[in-house]
């Protein structure tokens, strides 16, 4: 997609919230050799994860943030004039749209528009630029969540993804701001590879049946059912070596910046090593590349904002100055956004 840009959009606070429930790298002892474990978390960075009990759902999650963030910055809830929901992991298949049942649950008037948007670890570049253009055009005061639960999603006993992936939620207020400067974002996508991170049983195209839940050992020793995530972890990987930097030099080209005038680069938090890569590859300090998936592992869509939460929220107001994000992942697809990011509340991270 050609770049975009939007004048007079301004992210005003960030919450973020994540279930109680820690789960250590060390309880997959029985999955994987020692060694390869000890690897696996090297190369990932991912020591800790945080999981939903069975009761939770990523809206629970969303909710909490949201709540949080409008009572923190004493947001009228009738001035709320867009929700939009970004999860890969809805209360229902498809009806209700999760985005009617936050509306009620966080007492919205009946006057905001709600919505659902379903993408994966890119969705936060995507939605927010969303939420951008309504605030941008129309002067609309948007609420953006984010919730996902992807330990409900993939098998504990596949080794491709058993050590990644987290749960949690997150929200984020924009607004129009006549005095903030213009944001770029771009937007890209590659559907040529949509299998390389995908639930193959479960939707419309292949209905659950009994065969999907079925448990199916594969030749890494990894078990799972058909109704399952699966990721081509090479795949993927490549895949990100060849969009994600470029993009970002694109989008500084674009904006007549260069690293230098970046106070930081917030990746979404995939893997550790390829987040130096790209900090090797931009030559920018890792100091400008927080990572927060030790302690969270990857949280897809919520990574971003859990990320600026989990460092930097001390119910403060902060500058971060002008920044760079970066998501990448399922879809195939990718964004990058450049945008000012000061006078920003950010809530200490909650747990529920």
């Amino acid at each position: 997609m050609s770049l975009i840009s939007f004048q007079h959009s301004k992210i005003v606070g960030i919450a973020a919230c994540v279930p109680k429930r820690k789960v250590h790298y060390s309880e997959y002892n029985e999955l994987y050799p020692e060694k390869e474990l000890k690897k696996k978390v090297k190369v990932t960075g991912i020591e800790y994860r945080r999981f939903a009990s069975d009761k939770q759902c990523a809206s629970d999650f969303a909710e909490a943030a949201g709540n949080r963030l409008l009572d923190d910055l004493h947001i009228p809830r009738e001035s709320i004039d867009i929700l939009i929901f970004l999860t890969q992991t809805p209360d229902y298949l498809g009806i209700p749209p999760t985005s009617c049942i936050l509306q009620n649950k966080l007492h919205l008037p009946k006057t905001t528009g709600a919505f659902d948007i379903n993408m994966n670890c890119s969705g936060f570049v995507f939605a927010l630029s969303t939420a951008f253009a309504y605030a941008s055009a129309t002067k609309a005061r948007v609420l953006l969540l984010i919730g996902e639960t992807l330990s409900k999603v993939n098998s504990p006993t596949d080794k491709t993804v058993a050590l990644l992936f987290g749960d949690g939620g997150a929200a984020v207020l924009i607004d129009y701001d006549e005095e903030c400067n213009s944001s770029c974002f771009s937007l890209n996508t590659d559907g040529e590879n949509y299998s390389a991170i995908i639930i193959p049983d479960g939707g419309y195209r292949n209905p659950i049946t009994k065969e999907s839940l079925e448990l199916r050992e594969y030749p890494d020793g990894s078990i799972r059912r058909m109704n399952q995530g699966v990721m081509d972890g090479m795949k993927v990987f490549d895949f990100t070596q060849e969009v994600v930097v470029p993009d970002v030099k694109k989008v500084l080209a674009e904006t007549q910046k260069t690293k230098d005038n970046i106070d930081y680069f917030f990746f979404h938090q995939a893997n550790k090593f390829m987040i130096d890569l790209f900090a090797m590859e931009l030559d920018v300090a890792k100091e400008k590349c927080p990572v927060s998936l030790d302690r969270f592992g990857n949280t897809s869509t919520v990574s971003i904002p859990l990320g600026i939460v989990a460092d930097f929220g001390e119910n403060k107001t902060k500058d971060f100055g002008t920044v760079i994000l970066s998501g990448f992942g399922g879809g195939l697809s990718w964004g990058t956004a450049c945008l000012n990011l000061n006078n920003c509340y950010v809530a200490e991270l909650q747990e529920l």
